[in-house]
């Protein structure tokens, strides 16, 4: 049969030179860069962020010289440096909770959860080689107070973040301040439909907005997806009800090259187990995955990343914790769950470093339960216009390729890629796709020496 039209061709040609079918573990393997033992840092609870230096640098909410938590860089292969020793109140943070940001000047800005003037937390900059400078001391009132969260530098150069608690109404903020320590505060929650304790950063999206999540308050006091404009224009985009949509909120948002946005909730959904959603930045809100609380995880508390292949990874909390991935439609994957002398129950989000690998800390675990610094290593998932698979099963050829849902494919193939045309596979089209990956089986086919596919979406 000579090929049908076919609109869009992905892929081309596969020899087939095995037999029998490879495996389909997709776990990654996952290193012990390092192992906390209190004197370099405790509970690493923020994510890593790489400078441009090669190294990752970070933070422990407790340990280090004074016990009150540090701020550290690492090596890929692992060389861990105590940059800094938080002293605490009245000069100094104490439990920074967050991750750091690097600004366009080459320095690192963060925030400590407490210490400062008034013992509410402080915004800080330190430089790759630790000198420090703290520009903000929170007093409890107008400005906010314990800073969970890290910031986020805007268009305008200026640094943008939330306090879980203070303002107006005692339910959190969101505030701006200039590297030169200029503090203005766009917005206090009151708890009502605005939300209130917002744990998580700030992120800007496409549109030069910020967008970001509350733990609590909105319509249901479950917490709530906001928009706000640098010049402190507040929308709720949406609340959450605790029920198949998620509740409490514990992690920012990621914005996809889709233009919507990704997030986690730490609760709510049908298991109670916490969810992965999808909001676009007009409000509409789709549940992409609900936690059973097994082998999937449980309390996703941190944020998402989109990898360089177009998934989301992220890690989950509960239990001893994991780390996956999913898809832009849903699709999900457990990559790796941890065991306790590995690490355990990650409240951090993933960074993907410029080799590929994924970098990330657990709060709890490694030698000394003390907290870990790890490196996974994932095989990416094909890109969208691949073959996936290919295997013998008896005397057919099977075949999985990516697909996108309400769509037509055809399957084709030829014996040489020097003459001949390419040819439909019969009984290889599949109408209306749901999405997901897609098995396409050519009968018979394994008596050839060779035999080269490719496939394509039909009119």
């Amino acid at each position: 049969m000579k090929s049908m039209g076919i609109r869009s061709i992905f892929v081309a040609a596969f020899v087939l030179l095995l037999a029998g079918r490879p495996s389909e573990t997709n776990a990654g393997t996952l290193t012990n860069l390092h192992s906390f033992i209190g004197s370099d840092g405790y509970c690493p609870v923020g994510a890593l962020v790489q400078g441009s230096d090669g190294n990752f640098y970070g933070t422990t909410a407790g340990g280090g010289a004074n016990s009150l938590g540090n701020v550290f860089s690492i090596s890929p292969s692992g060389t861990l440096t105590n940059l800094y020793s938080f002293s605490g109140p009245p000069n100094d943070g104490s439990h920074p909770h967050s991750s750091l940001v690097p600004g366009n000047d080459g320095n690192f800005y963060g925030t400590a959860y407490s210490g400062g003037a008034s013992n509410a937390g402080i915004v800080f900059r330190i430089s790759p080689s630790g000198s420090f400078t703290n520009l903000w001391s929170f007093t409890g009132g107008n400005d906010g107070a314990y800073p969970q969260a890290g910031l986020v530098q805007g268009n305008d150069g200026n640094f943008y973040g939330t306090t879980y608690s203070g303002g107006d109404s005692n339910a959190g903020t969101l505030f701006r301040i200039s590297p030169s320590a200029s503090f203005t505060n766009l917005w206090s929650f009151t708890g009502g439909s605005d939300g209130a304790k917002p744990w998580a950063g700030l992120l800007q999206g496409s549109d030069g907005n910020f967008y970001g999540t509350t733990y609590s308050g909105g319509d249901s006091n479950a917490g709530t997806v906001f928009r706000i404009s640098p010049s402190a224009s507040f929308t709720n985009l949406w609340s959450f009800t605790g029920g198949s949509d998620g509740a409490n909120p514990e992690a920012g948002l990621a914005q996809g090259t889709d233009g919507d946005f990704y997030g986690t909730t730490a609760r709510g959904a049908t298991s109670n187990a916490g969810s992965v959603f999808r909001i676009s930045p007009s409000g509409t809100l789709t549940t992409l995955y609900s936690f059973s609380g097994g082998s999937d995880g449980t309390a996703p508390w941190a944020g998402l990343l989109q990898g360089s292949d177009g998934n989301f990874y992220g890690t989950t909390a509960g239990g001893t914790g994991t780390v996956f991935r999913i898809s832009p439609s849903g699709s999900f994957t457990n990559l790796y769950s941890f065991q306790g002398t590995d690490g355990s129950n990650p409240s951090a989000g993933l960074v993907q470093g410029i080799d590929g690998a994924f970098y990330g800390t657990t709060r709890f675990g490694g030698a000394a339960s003390d907290g870990t610094v790890f490196r996974l290593i994932v095989p990416l998932s094909p890109p969208p216009n691949q073959i996936s698979g290919i295997w013998l099963d008896g005397t057919n050829i099977v075949i999985t390729i990516p697909s996108i849902a309400g769509e037509i494919y055809q399957l084709q193939s030829r014996e040489s890629l020097v003459d001949g045309d390419w040819s439909n596979v019969a009984d290889a089209c599949v109408s209306n796709s749901i999405g997901g990956s897609l098995t396409l089986t050519d009968f018979g086919a394994a008596s050839q020496a060779q035999r080269f596919y490719r496939f394509g979406i039909t009119p």
